[in-house]
């Protein structure tokens, strides 16, 4: 996976429908400053994680048995 850049976040706001953002909101998700949110690119590499996981031992939602 490439990091994420500035320019990324802005074609996609620019191709779909999304409210508009601010510079220091896109570059405060792309390298975050604040402390307050994790960067979106912690987590795009978090979800890329467990879209790599094999689920295939998992059993299903169902099998879980309520207390």
């Amino acid at each position: 996976m490439k990091p994420l850049q500035k320019q990324t976040l802005q074609g996609i706001c620019e191709q779909m429908a999304s409210h508009d953002w601010s510079d220091a909101e896109l570059n405060e998700l792309v390298d975050p400053k604040m402390g307050i949110i994790t960067g979106f690119q912690d987590l795009l590499e978090e979800l890329e994680l467990l879209r790599k996981t094999d689920l295939g031992t998992t059993p299903p939602a169902l099998g879980v048995q309520k207390r």
